[in-house]
C-alpha cells in the first residue's frame, strides 16, 4: 500500500505508509504488546506509555479543523487520515475553514458556556500567530504535548528557532510543528523577465502594467502576509523592532502611515481597480493561471514546482523572495483544552510529523511544503527519500528565496486587516 503512487510516467516518489509510518505512528518498528487498561482524557498528559495512547485512541474520532481552501491539501489531509484510520484505528473527519478564526471562536464560546476540559467540536486544530497567540493566552490549548509524540524526536526545535516561537510567543510544546513556510512573489520570466522586489520598484510596476497586478482580501492569510511584507520593507530599520511588541493603538496609526500611503498610490492601477479583490490565495493563483494578473504571493516556496507539476501554471513560472528578507514562519497543530478525543489527535499529530509523510508532503507533485525534520536526526534510510525527491527547476534556491524574517507580533495582524476592511472594504 502506498500514499500516493505516480501516474502516466511521472514516478519519482511513492511513500509506503502501510507499515512504515504505522510503526513511525506507533514509535516502535516492532509488533504492538498487548493493549493496557485505557488511561482516563485527563491522564495523558502525563502518560509517557505511547502504547497506552494508542490503545485509548483506538475508535475515536478526531475533527481536525483546518484551512480548507486548497484542494491539494485538503487531498493530502484526507489520504494521510485515510493512513491513520487504516493503522490506528483512528477516523479523521477534516472540518474545512474559510478562516481558522472561526474555530477559535468557536472554542472560546464553548469555553464560556463551560465545556473547557471536553465536550468541544474541535480535537485538532491547523493554527499559528494570531490564533495561536488568541488561545494560548486564554489557556485554551492542551499540553504540553509535543515531546510525548514520538516522532517529536525528528524535529530539532534548537536548530530552527520558527519551530520553538510561534510569532512572538514560545510554543512551549502546546503545539506542533508541521510545516515550513516563507513568503514570496510568483511570476513569470517570460512575461516579467526582473520582478519587482521591493515596495517602490512593485509599486512602479504596477502603475506600468495597469490592471494586472492584485493581492488577496484580508483576513485571507495571504492578504494579511502582504500587509504585514510591505509595512516591513516600508518602515525605516530604526522603527521595525515595534513591530515585535504588541500593537499599541495610539502609535500605530504613525507608524503604518507609511503602508496606507503605499497603497493608496497603487490601488487605481490595481486589478478592478482595487475596488474588488480575490477571496483567498487560490482564487489569486487562477486569475494568475488565467492570465488576468501577472503576480501571485505564496507561504510556499514549492508552489510553482507544484503549479507546473498539475498543468495549472506554465513551466517558466516561479517563485523568488523580497529584497531584504522575506516573512517566515511554521505552521503547527495543537489541540484544545475541551477537545474530546485527545488520544486520537495525538496519533494523528504524530502521524502528520512521521519522515514517510513529512516526505510526501515535501514533494512538489503533492503538496510542496517544507518539512519540520531535521536530516541529521534521521536515518540514513529516511535522508535517502528526501534527498531523492525532485523539488524541480522552479524551486527557488536559497539565493533566489533570500533570508527569513520574523513576522510581527501576532496582535499586529488583527489591528491590519481591521484597518484595511475600514480604509478599502468600508462603503
Amino acid at each position: 500500500m502506498t500514499l500516493w503512487m505516480r501516474i502516466g510516467g511521472r514516478v519519482a516518489l511513492a511513500v509506503a505508509l502501510a507499515w512504515g509510518a504505522a510503526a513511525h505512528a506507533a514509535g516502535t518498528t516492532a509488533p504492538a504488546p498487548q493493549p493496557a487498561p485505557k488511561p482516563q482524557g485527563a491522564q495523558l498528559r502525563a502518560q509517557t506509555d505511547w502504547q497506552a495512547v494508542l490503545d485509548e485512541a483506538r475508535g475515536q474520532t478526531v475533527r481536525f479543523n483546518a484551512w480548507g481552501g486548497d484542494p491539494d491539501i485538503n487531498e493530502f489531509i484526507e489520504r494521510v487520515a485515510a493512513e491513520t484510520e487504516g493503522c490506528c484505528d483512528v477516523v479523521v473527519e477534516l472540518v474545512k475553514l474559510a478562516d481558522t478564526a472561526e474555530a477559535v471562536a468557536r472554542i472560546k464560546a464553548e469555553a464560556a458556556a463551560g465545556r473547557k476540559t471536553d465536550g468541544g467540536s474541535v480535537d485538532l486544530i491547523w493554527i499559528n500567530g494570531e490564533n495561536f497567540a488568541a488561545l494560548r493566552t486564554a489557556d485554551l490549548l492542551w499540553g504540553p504535548m509535543l515531546d510525548r509524540l514520538p516522532n517529536a524526536r525528528f524535529i530539532d526545535l534548537g536548530a530552527n528557532p520558527a519551530l520553538a516561537r510561534d510569532g512572538s510567543l514560545p510554543v512551549d510544546g502546546y503545539e506542533v510543528p508541521w510545516g515550513l513556510s516563507q513568503f514570496g512573489l510568483v511570476y513569470d520570466r517570460t512575461v516579467t523577465p526582473e520582478p519587482p522586489r521591493s515596495p517602490a520598484a512593485l509599486a512602479d510596476w504596477i502603475e506600468a502594467h495597469p490592471g494586472r497586478f492584485t493581492y488577496p482580501a484580508p483576513p485571507d492569510f495571504i492578504g494579511s502576509a502582504f500587509l504585514k511584507q510591505m509595512l516591513i520593507m516600508l518602515l525605516p530599520k530604526e522603527k521595525r523592532p515595534a513591530l515585535a511588541r504588541p500593537v499599541d493603538p495610539a502609535k500605530a496609526p504613525g507608524l503604518t502611515a507609511p503602508l496606507w500611503a503605499w497603497l493608496d498610490r497603487i490601488r487605481p492601477a490595481m486589478w478592478r481597480e482595487g475596488r474588488a479583490f480575490p477571496p483567498n490565495g487560490p482564487a489569486l493563483e487562477r486569475l494568475q493561471a488565467d492570465g488576468a494578473v501577472d503576480l501571485g504571493f505564496t507561504f510556499h516556496p514549492g508552489q510553482a514546482a507544484s503549479a507546473i507539476a498539475s498543468g495549472l501554471m506554465p513551466a517558466s513560472t516561479r517563485v523568488i523572495g523580497w529584497s531584504g528578507g522575506s516573512i517566515a514562519n511554521a505552521h503547527f497543530i495543537a489541540i484544545p483544552a475541551n477537545a474530546d478525543a485527545k488520544a486520537g489527535a495525538m496519533v494523528f499529530a504524530n502521524m502528520l510529523i512521521s519522515p514517510e509523510v513529512q516526505a510526501a508532503k515535501l514533494d512538489p507533485l503533492i503538496w510542496g511544503d517544507m518539512t519540520v525534520l531535521s536530516a541529521g536526526r534521521l536515518s540514513a534510510e529516511d535522508r535517502a527519500v528526501f534527498r531523492d525527491i525532485d523539488l524541480g527547476p522552479a524551486w527557488p534556491s536559497e539565493e533566489e528565496l533570500g533570508p527569513a524574517i520574523p513576522e510581527p507580533h501576532p496582535s499586529w495582524t488583527d489591528w491590519l486587516e481591521a484597518e484595511w476592511a475600514r480604509r478599502y472594504l468600508a462603503g
